[in-house]
């Protein structure tokens, strides 16, 4: 399996044009010879493309340098050099290219197959035949070929969901998601059995209407300032519509759980605070009395919508999944805090 990595820095390095020829023209019963050599080759370039079975940067871990082919030389008797082929690099949907040293974004790969050239290949040289004039019969020098442009580059991954699970530690993500989705990531009763974002995709009304969850490692207190897993996976949150705050329900404070996410992701980036959100209670069949679970859903009502379930005993997930599919319909009304 490969290992999920999110963040690169490569360089990249458009081939070198082929130099044109210094050739002069010699037949036999031809009466006037003459400069005869053709251009170089232009230099390949190098060309992103986004692949929707490319998961994970990975790849371009070992290799930190990307090379098209140099164009070929000219010849004589007018032959052009063959152009350097390009070097194609396949990456994820959702993957952002930054120049590396200026942190300018260059392109955002939104879509399967969108193709983008990052470097361009250098011009061909001009050979001797293209330098005659009529009062300059003979010329004996040629170019030597532009070289290709290259750039230092940054790819950073961004998962392309429609909902985000967040919430601490054992909150029953990767169990949810493995219930709802199609999806199989490790389940283990311990913290940070997630260790990578997870992407499943729902499917509803016989397989007319889908969406895509993903499963975002456990955020704990500090998140946003590299404790715990850091703030490696909370970029994957970024271009979600909606997230799932999803908690254990027998947390001793959840209400304080909720605001220390929040926070976390608020340090992050703000926006994250404004997308509509629905909050969960998970492994609900702890409790034997499920007049005390409507006892706490009422009692944290004023944090939002609240939907008590347990993912392991499929327990509401109907009821879950049809709350879900409003997200992407009409977005609830966000309460105010």
């Amino acid at each position: 399996m490969s290992k999920f990595i999110d963040e690169v820095f490569i360089q990249v390095k458009a081939g070198h044009g082929g130099p044109g020829a210094i050739s002069m023209r010699k037949e036999k019963f031809v009466e006037f010879g003459g400069p005869d050599g053709g251009d170089g080759g232009k230099g390949g370039a190098v060309i992103l493309k986004s692949d929707l079975a490319v998961q994970t940067l990975d790849k371009y871990i070992p290799l930190k340098v990307y090379s098209g082919h140099a164009g070929n030389h000219g010849e004589g008797r007018n032959k052009s050099g063959k152009n350097g082929e390009d070097l194609e690099l396949k990456v994820p949907v959702g993957t952002q290219v930054y120049d590396a040293e200026t942190n300018e974004l260059i392109h955002d790969f939104l879509s399967e197959d969108d193709e983008f050239t990052i470097v361009r290949g250098g011009r061909g040289g001009k050979g001797n035949a293209y330098f005659k004039t009529a009062t300059f019969q003979t010329p004996r020098f040629a170019q030597p070929g532009e070289e290709g442009e290259t750039k230092n580059i940054r790819l950073c991954l961004k998962l392309l969901a429609d909902i985000g699970i967040v919430g601490l530690p054992n909150a029953g993500k990767s169990t949810l998601l493995s219930k709802i989705t199609e999806a199989h990531p490790k389940v283990a009763g311990y913290a940070f059995t997630t260790l990578t974002p997870n992407l499943g995709v729902v499917r509803r009304d016989n397989d007319t209407f889908r969406y895509t969850l993903a499963d975002i490692p456990g955020i704990i207190e500090g998140a946003s300032k590299g404790h715990g897993l850091g703030l490696s996976f909370l970029r994957h949150i970024e271009r979600v519509k909606a997230i799932i705050y999803l908690f254990d329900a027998t947390s001793i404070d959840i209400e304080e759980d909720f605001k220390m996410l929040q926070n976390e992701l608020a340090t992050y980036n703000k926006a994250l605070l404004y997308k509509p959100y629905l909050i969960v209670l998970n492994k609900i069949d702890i409790w034997e009395d499920q007049g005390f679970t409507s006892e706490v859903t009422k009692k944290l009502s004023h944090m939002g919508k609240i939907i008590a379930i347990s993912a392991e005993k499929e327990t509401n997930l109907e009821e879950l999944l049809s709350s879900l599919d409003e997200f992407l319909v009409k977005p609830p009304i966000i309460p105010a805090s």
